[in-house]
C-alpha cells in the first residue's frame, strides 16, 4: 500500500490544543505550528470531534495567519464519530459512515482547516453498521475531486480493514500503542501494517506512564532510571524510542502542546535502543519475563 505524501515520523497531535486541553489562542497555535515545523515535525493530526468540533477551526484560523505554505505541512483528520455536544443534535454517541455523511464531514474539515485538501483522511473508529461499498463510494469521489490524498482508518482490526479493502485500499491505521498498552503487537494489528505496507500511527504513544501510578508504572520507572543515564535521555524520549524500534515503522502521535516536549520528542529519533534494553522495558511493562 503506497503512501503518497511524505509524513514526518513524529506527528503533532492537536487534540489538547483547544478546549479539551490548553485552550490555546490563535496566536499561540500559530507560534506552535512554526515551532513544530522548525524542529522537523510537518504532520498535524486532527479529528473533527476534537474540542467538541471546534479544534479544526481554531487551527485553521491560526494556519491562515501563519504564512506557512500548504505544501510545507501535512494534515491528517478523522471523521465518523457523532459526539454528543452543543455542536451536534445527536441524542446518543454513535458512528456514521454513509456516503453523504463522510463527504459532508470532509467538506466541513476543509472549511475549518482553511485548506483545499486533506492529506490523510481516517475513519475514526469502526462501526458495527459500516458497509465497505458505502465508504468506498465516498472515498473515490473525494479522491477524484482532489479533496483527500491518502485514505486510512483508526482503531480498526485487521479483519475490519480486510473488509474495507474488498472495495477500496487502506493506506494506514492509527491505533493505541505504547509501552503500557501494547496489545496491537500481539493481536495482528501491527503485523497487518508490516504485511500490507500500511502506515502505522500510534496515538497515546507515551501510554499511562505519566498519568497513573501503579505497579506497572513503578516497574517501568525503575527500569527507566537506569536507561536515562545510559542513553542520556529523558523518560518520555525513551518511551518514544521503544515505540519507534518496532519494525512496523510506527509514527508516534505526540499529544503535548508544550514546545520543549515537542522538541524533545524529535530527539527520540536519534536514540537506538539496544535489543536487550527494549526487552527490559517490555518485561517491566508486563511484570514477567518474556515467555
Amino acid at each position: 500500500m503506497k503512501i503518497t505524501q511524505n509524513y514526518s515520523r513524529i506527528i503533532a497531535g492537536t487534540m489538547t490544543w483547544g478546549s479539551w486541553g490548553k485552550n490555546l489562542s490563535t496566536a499561540e497555535i500559530d507560534k506552535l505550528i512554526h515551532h513544530c515545523l522548525n524542529v522537523g515535525i510537518t504532520t498535524f493530526d486532527h479529528a473533527d470531534i476534537y474540542g467538541g468540533y471546534t479544534n479544526e477551526a481554531m487551527f485553521g484560523a491560526a494556519f491562515a495567519n501563519s504564512g506557512v505554505s500548504r505544501e510545507n505541512l501535512q494534515l491528517i483528520t478523522k471523521c465518523g464519530i457523532q459526539y454528543v455536544c452543543d455542536a451536534r443534535e445527536a441524542k446518543i454517541g454513535h458512528y456514521q459512515y454513509n456516503k453523504e455523511y463522510i463527504i459532508e464531514s470532509v467538506h466541513q474539515s476543509l472549511k475549518n482547516l482553511k485548506t483545499d485538501y486533506i492529506d490523510f483522511l481516517l475513519l475514526h473508529r469502526p462501526s458495527p453498521l459500516m458497509h465497505p461499498l458505502e465508504i468506498s463510494e465516498a472515498i473515490y469521489q473525494l479522491k477524484s475531486q482532489g479533496k483527500i490524498i491518502d485514505f486510512g482508518v483508526s482503531n480498526f482490526t485487521p479483519s475490519q480493514i480486510q473488509m474495507i479493502e474488498t472495495v477500496v485500499p487502506v493506506a494506514g491505521n492509527q491505533v493505541e500503542f505504547s509501552l503500557t498498552q501494547n496489545t496491537v503487537m500481539y493481536d495482528g494489528t501491527l503485523d497487518d501494517c508490516i504485511t500490507n505496507k500500511r502506515m502505522a500511527m500510534a496515538w497515546s504513544s507515551l501510554g499511562s506512564y505519566f498519568k497513573e501510578t501503579n505497579e506497572q508504572t513503578k516497574r517501568i520507572k525503575d527500569s527507566l532510571n537506569q536507561l536515562t543515564k545510559k542513553y542520556n535521555a529523558t523518560e518520555d524520549q525513551l518511551l518514544l524510542a521503544w515505540v519507534l524500534k518496532h519494525p512496523a515503522n510506527v509514527h508516534p502521535v505526540v499529544g503535548t502542546a508544550t514546545p520543549e516536549r515537542i522538541a524533545a520528542s524529535v530527539n527520540a529519533l536519534d536514540i537506538k535502543l539496544e535489543l536487550e534494553d527494549w526487552f527490559v522495558l517490555l518485561k517491566a511493562s508486563q511484570g514477567h519475563p518474556v515467555p
